[in-house]
């Protein structure tokens, strides 16, 4: 198409933080209940209105005293007075303090007449056994005038300057505030930021998903939502757009018209059917299209007109900002570069420095001449040592990404390659942000979900069998776990392990009659398997080979009969939930896994299912935690069985755990 935009001339990073710092999204001030002021930031000077305290009051439990009384009295030679009554917090004060006599006086109440100082309750005696508002009391030492005594205006005077402009209210602020008797405050308004997901395949979360139309649910609008909240504004999410213009330009300019910043996700790109620019060049001003960094690339900078019927005092534009529309992305370029516009509007301070100094676990090569904003996870292997920084990036479109990194490393675009061990800085996502104690990768499983849930803040990757133990190799993480044959011989320590039994997950009751994988072969049945990083597979193109053997032929020819031998699924569950849906006759999958999804099985076997520490970390603490999980400590080497495989007594929390899913054991090791 002719008005196809392209990414010519991408801006460069400053050049968007400086077209994003021309736009005007300040909200004009408003004034809200002081119950509702925490985290706000005073548009004006408060000053105080009365004394705080408003009166003399005393300051602990005691005698209030003419000072004068006192003078010369000590634990020898203590004076005695005679007691007149009682003050209590919050009653007005009855008697007067005359020459001589003194007055029992509770912590906060107002002082009496007469008295100027007050005598510790713990430095006098009763006389006579006096009773209260009678008798005699001996105080054992002297006191100065205003001893003890928090006089009127001693917190904050009248007319003093309580808090200034500008300043952010914390619970001490607004404790000063509700002193003042200040029951509502003039604050900076949060600016109210619209947020538009756009794109035909979104579905809100809680409404019917239909994946087979490739529907997805909106991640971005809530997402975004919450950033915009951290960062001081208000977001207003509305209904998502599809990729019609018309529908597009009249809820783009809705949201301009009630919102002093627009924030859009999605149809940014270099595509035919993305309208946004369109909307932005013909109802504003576009600023800028597109930015020289990973991930963001497509990212729109603009001016939105509002319409006649729009409010006044907003002006007579919004601000704009389009994100790219994979959730890595879009959250990136947010918190990078529209958070701290939003923070400055808002008034909001910076947020606490949340870098830490690391080195590069493994090496990274990127040669794409932009910035690269690429999200890592740590892990801290010795105290005082810088921790290990490794790249957690699954592709844009994956959420989890973010959810697994613990910060992002600025790649810079001239810089080609980082080296292992070369020192990178990396900004956290929060100052609270806590690493692993213990970073495990592998096969993904059941049982392991289980152990995982016993440790203190583990991560675990579940990136198969044969990406696990390349990982182990390659010095990152602390352990690997693998099932199923394997051809990688890794350094490392066994800490235990256990059996599952797998094989075919049918439909419930097995209407097909499938009995085992010659019916894959031979029959046209549908199916659904896992990808070669899977030990799941590996077992299964083991038995492939077997039958292949049996017949004298060749594996390969057998998997080509197998109608989606290549349609493979991530997760273990994912075949299973294929075969459930009718969207498959038979999936590769667990035992377990088919029992609580009410799906039939064809057992093909036992796999083995070995959890391997790295030779290096097997007297880490978070290490030894896991092999005591497991039922004992490491042994070396990759063929030697775990501690206390077969001692029952040993393992009570493995045994726990296996005794509970349908078609695991301890490990038998006999492996297809």
């Amino acid at each position: 198409m002719s008005d196809r935009k392209e990414f010519r001339d991408l801006a460069t990073p400053e050049a968007a933080r400086e077209a994003i710092a021309s736009l005007d999204l300040s909200p004009a001030p408003e004034t809200v209940p002081l119950r509702e002021a925490r985290g706000r930031v005073l548009a004006e000077r408060v000053d105080a209105a009365i004394d705080v305290p408003g009166f003399d009051r005393a300051s602990m439990d005691g005698y209030a005293v003419r000072a004068r009384d006192t003078f010369g009295a000590d634990e020898a030679d203590p004076a005695e007075l005679d007691l007149v009554g009682a003050v209590h917090a919050g009653a007005a004060p009855d008697v007067t303090v005359e020459p001589g006599t003194c007055a029992e006086i509770s912590t906060g109440a107002v002082m009496p007449d007469g008295a100027d100082a007050v005598v510790m309750v713990e430095r006098t005696d009763e006389v006579d056994g006096g009773d209260s508002g009678s008798g005699r009391i001996a105080i054992r030492t002297s006191v100065a005038p205003g001893d003890h005594v928090m006089t009127a205006g001693t917190d904050i005077a009248a007319g003093a300057r309580a808090l200034g402009p500008g300043t952010r209210l914390t619970p001490r602020e607004i404790g000063l505030l509700s002193a003042l008797g200040v029951d509502e405050v003039p604050v900076g308004g949060r600016p109210r930021v619209g947020i538009v997901s756009t794109g035909d395949e979104l579905v809100r979360p809680g409404d019917e998903l239909d994946p087979d139309h490739g529907e997805i649910y909106d991640v971005n609008s809530t997402t975004i939502a919450a950033g915009v909240e951290e960062a001081g504004g208000e977001p207003v999410l509305y209904p998502h757009a599809g990729d019609d213009y018309d529908e597009m330009e009249r809820l783009l300019r809705r949201a301009a018209d009630e919102c002093d910043l627009v924030l859009s996700s999605g149809s940014t790109s270099a595509s035919a059917v993305d309208v946004i620019y369109r909307v932005i060049e013909a109802r504003g001003e576009l600023l800028l299209h597109g930015v020289a960094v990973k991930p963001g690339k497509p990212m729109l900078v603009g001016r939105l007109d509002r319409t006649e019927e729009a409010d006044d005092s907003r002006g007579s534009e919004s601000a704009y900002i389009g994100l790219p529309g994979y959730p890595v992305s879009a959250l990136t370029i947010f918190r990078t570069f529209v958070a701290p516009a939003i923070r400055e509007a808002a008034g909001q301070p910076e947020p606490a420095t949340a870098t830490v100094e690391g080195r590069m676990g493994v090496g990274e090569r990127y040669g794409e001449g932009r910035l690269r904003l690429m999200p890592v996870g740590l892990l801290d292997l010795e105290a005082g040592d810088r921790p290990l920084v490794y790249p957690v990036d699954k592709g844009s479109g994956a959420t989890t990404s973010l959810v697994e990194a613990d910060g992002v490393v600025a790649v810079d675009p001239d810089t080609e390659y980082l080296d292992v061990g070369e020192p990178v800085s990396v900004d956290l996502f929060s100052p609270d942000v806590r690493p692993p104690t213990l970073l495990g990768v592998g096969e993904d499983d059941p049982a392991l979900n289980r152990l995982l849930d016993r440790l203190e803040n583990p991560r675990y990757l579940a990136v198969g069998s044969r990406e696990g133990l390349r990982r182990l190799r390659d010095g990152v993480p602390d352990v690997a776990v693998t099932a199923g044959p394997t051809d990688r011989d890794v350094d490392a320590a066994e800490l235990g392990g256990w059996s599952r039994e797998w094989g075919l997950v049918v439909s419930d009751g097995n209407p097909e009659g499938i009995e085992g994988l010659a019916d894959l072969v031979d029959r046209d049945l549908r199916f659904r398997n896992r990808p070669t990083v899977s030990g799941l597979r590996r077992s299964l193109d083991a038995a492939l080979d077997d039958l292949a053997g049996e017949r004298d032929g060749d594996r390969r020819a057998l998997a080509e009969n197998i109608d989606g031998y290549e349609r493979t699924a991530k997760a273990f569950e994912s075949p299973v939930r294929a075969v459930a849906a009718g969207d498959a006759d038979a999936g590769l999958g667990l035992r377990e896994t088919a029992d609580r999804l009410g799906c039939g099985f064809v057992s093909l076997g036992e796999q083995s299912v070995v959890v391997r520490a790295a030779s290096d970390r097997i007297d880490r603490e978070p290490v030894a935690a896991l092999a005591a999980e497991l039922g004992g400590g490491a042994d070396d080497g990759a063929e030697t069985a775990g501690a206390g495989a077969d001692a029952a007594e040993d393992r009570p929390d493995l045994d726990a755990i296996l005794a509970d899913l349908p078609g695991y054991s301890r490990n038998s090791r006999n492996d297809p």
